[in-house]
């Protein structure tokens, strides 16, 4: 006699979604079981997305550190709890799905060894540590419900900055500046510490990565600081600031990448005050793509004022500089610039639905075969470009594609 699983059980489940479509997502969820995840790290972030899924039917909870791992199982006390995520995939779990929150290293192992298995996946931001890893997880994604971890994309702000982009207020678009005033740098090799804590399996910390001694500037942490670990700031904020325009825009792959630091690249570290440039055939003419982090700021923003004579000084924020004007936005905030020229300006009517939440809109898709909005697909496609801007700073300052 066939076994029939529950994922089986959930995909038929999806087929059969189509035909009451009446009904609302939180009417249609009710006819279904909670949907079984495991969580691939569960400490910091980690920590946070369990909370946001953990109304489903937590199945199993896995991290490299046990006092994470002991304080979530704590909560979730019916889970199985692993130290190293191919024992959790490979146990006898009928799992449906996972989420992963580890360090950016292992976002692409840990998600392609679960998408492997028929599972659906929620990543965190950045998608993966490299752009061939962001290619394949976008290919290993087709068919499955994914959903990188850039919860600002559902936010009402974004939105209206999208739909007001695509009646192109301010005419054609030349230039976007995207600047963020934190600092993920300087990571560089401290002496290395006798052993690593009781609490941390340091070999499974390090993953794929060759075999180094333990040393507490990696681990909880700083680890964005270092180029075999992270990817400095670009890579930790890049997803979330430079999704608005991607979206808005509909960007599609670069021709050239600049990059620049005061400094050049070190072998250890990330770069202070990054400055990276992406160049893009955009509906038949170059748009110039700017990134800014630390210290650093567009040359324009210097002349930019509110009508009452305050300067524009953000420390983080989105320009799209067109040939009638300029849009400035942020997580929550967007004008049209300079503002007395838009006086009278009506905003177009909202047309994109509000989210009904990241991890929510993921979860749905799975029961429903409905889509998400970060899907890899969308995400792998932005993390390249994030990366990129890396790869051409390391690379000298210059990629051509």
């Amino acid at each position: 006699m066939c076994k029939i699983s529950r994922r089986d059980s959930l995909k038929a489940s999806l087929l059969a979604s189509a035909a009451p479509a009446f009904y609302s997502s939180r009417a249609w969820s009710a006819h279904f079981e909670p949907i079984r995840i495991g969580l691939i790290g569960v400490g910091n972030r980690g920590a946070a997305n369990l909370a946001a899924v953990g109304h489903e039917q937590v199945v199993a909870l896995c991290d490299v550190d046990d006092r994470y791992l002991k304080s979530a199982a704590k909560q979730y006390q019916d889970a199985a709890t692993f130290r190293d995520y191919r024992e959790m995939l490979n146990a006898d779990l009928d799992l449906d799905a996972v989420v992963v929150s580890t360090p950016d290293h292992t976002h692409a192992p840990a998600s392609m060894a679960a998408m492997q298995r028929g599972l659906h996946c929620y990543c965190e931001k950045p998608l993966t540590h490299s752009v061939e890893e962001a290619k394949a997880m976008a290919k290993l994604g087709t068919g499955l419900v994914t959903q990188m971890g850039t919860q600002i994309h559902a936010g009402d702000n974004y939105r209206r900055v999208v739909e007001l982009m695509r009646t192109q207020p301010i005419g054609k678009v030349t230039e976007v500046h995207v600047w963020c005033g934190k600092d993920w740098s300087g990571g560089r090799n401290s002496a290395p510490e006798p052993s690593a804590p009781e609490y941390l399996d340091w070999k499974l910390w390090l993953g794929d990565r060759a075999d180094r001694p333990y040393s507490d500037g990696l681990h909880p942490g700083s680890w964005r600081r270092f180029w075999e670990f992270g990817g400095g700031t670009l890579a930790d904020m890049g997803c979330h600031y430079m999704d608005l325009p991607f979206w808005a825009l509909e960007l599609g792959t670069p021709k050239v990448v600049t990059a620049d630091a005061p400094k050049p690249a070190h072998p250890v570290g990330t770069p202070k005050d990054l400055h990276c440039a992406w160049t893009f055939d955009h509906q038949g003419h170059e748009l110039v793509f700017h990134w800014y982090d630390g210290s650093r700021r567009p040359d324009c923003l210097s002349s930019l004022s509110y009508d009452n004579g305050q300067p524009v000084d953000w420390n983080s924020g989105v320009l799209f500089v067109g040939e009638d004007g300029m849009v400035l936005a942020d997580y929550g905030r967007h004008y049209l610039l300079p503002e007395r020229q838009f006086v009278g300006f009506t905003p177009p009517p909202p047309s994109i639905p509000s989210s009904i939440g990241h991890h929510r809109e993921w979860l749905e898709a799975i029961r429903t075969g409905g889509p998400t909005t970060c899907h890899f697909a969308y995400s792998g496609n932005l993390t390249q470009t994030v990366l990129l801007g890396n790869q051409a700073y390391r690379a000298g300052g210059l990629l051509k594609l």
